[in-house]
């Protein structure tokens, strides 16, 4: 009973995997766009070929990465000013913050101090009668 679900792994085993092997090798076959060496080439015309078909690679890959470096600068930017915002909030929270605490501390300078002249003027008539 062994032998026949350690074959029936094998045989689902291999149904499943043939497909992808088949994908690896297509994918070696292609052509990869990239800087070859040109120096090999023996003729003037596969050699012109061979060098433009480095320069548009490099062309391409340059305008790819400027486009992928514009994007991360304008997200950037955007998360600046977003953060500029929140800044200018958290500012105006703190300046209401000390000006509530100074109104506070005036207040409670305002309640410790008794009042001298009310009652120093009611002492002073209390005499002259």
């Amino acid at each position: 009973m062994k032998i026949s679900t350690l074959g029936r792994i094998a045989l689902v085993t291999s149904v499943v995997l043939a497909p992808c092997m088949n994908i690896c090798v297509d994918a070696r076959a292609q052509d990869v766009p990239g800087i070859e060496i040109c120096t090999v080439e023996k003729t003037m015309e596969r050699r012109t070929s061979c060098l433009q078909s480095n320069v548009d690679f490099l062309q391409k890959t340059i305008t790819k990465l400027g486009m992928d470096q514009q994007q991360k600068l304008d997200a950037a930017n955007r998360q600046i000013e977003g953060l500029k915002g929140l800044v200018a909030g958290l500012q105006k929270t703190v300046d209401d913050l000390r000006a509530a605490q100074k109104k506070t501390v005036e207040d409670q300078k305002k309640a410790d101090a008794p009042p001298a002249k009310d009652s120093a003027a009611p002492a002073a008539k209390d005499t002259k009668k």
